[in-house]
């Protein structure tokens, strides 16, 4: 496999530290060489969330440098523009069409971005941008805090990964009594998250 660089990013309590480890373990499970770091920022209390993960054959540093991730992942809107520098040129973005605002916003100093704004930010660097459901897909299995998995099954279509190995690791990370959840929200997103609203 080619090394792959990710950026998977959110806000505190969407479940991206999880979703980013189960790529990190599918990635082992597969042979690949991982390294992976997380940076929460006030993430309690909805603060961003960043986690780099490098997979391939070899990889040294945990770190993605500016320009040089290939997919992002972001949970919420604007943390999907916010780190539009560290994409290159070419690189695809799976965007939850879920907005946050920020303090800043509710308090009235600022405005948040439309999504035709959002988009225009990640047009800048990348060439496909998916803005997908994600929340109201997992709300309506039941759960939106299924949406890491969801985002997961999109996420799991770029990457040459067996599905049963993404399944197996779920099954050793996930409690048992909301596996199947979780796997229904994983197969929901391979199924409609990459069909959705191509920008």
């Amino acid at each position: 496999m080619n090394n792959v660089d990710m950026l998977v990013t959110g806000v505190g309590g969407q479940g991206v530290i999880l979703a980013s480890d189960m790529i990190g373990e599918v990635a082992l499970a597969a042979g690949c060489d991982v390294k992976k770091t997380d940076t929460l920022g006030m993430a309690q209390r909805g603060g961003s969330v960043i986690s780099n993960v490098r997979i391939g054959r070899k990889v040294w540093s945990p770190l993605i440098r500016d320009g040089g991730v290939d997919i992002l992942v972001a949970f919420e809107k604007l943390e999907a523009a916010r780190w539009v520098d560290y994409l290159r040129p070419g690189a695809v973005a799976i965007v939850n069409n879920y907005a946050l605002p920020p303090l800043s916003v509710n308090l009235g100093d600022e405005r948040y971005p439309s999504d035709e704004e959002i988009a225009g930010i990640l047009r800048q660097r990348a060439d496909r941008i998916y803005f997908i459901n994600g929340t109201e897909s997992a709300k309506k299995l039941g759960n939106v805090r299924t949406l890491n998995m969801y985002m997961l099954g999109c996420a799991s279509l770029l990457l040459a990964f067996d599905v049963q190995t993404w399944k197996d690791c779920m099954s050793r990370r996930i409690r048992a009594n909301v596996l199947q959840m979780n796997t229904a929200a994983f197969d929901l997103g391979r199924k409609e998250g990459l069909d959705v609203d191509i920008r």
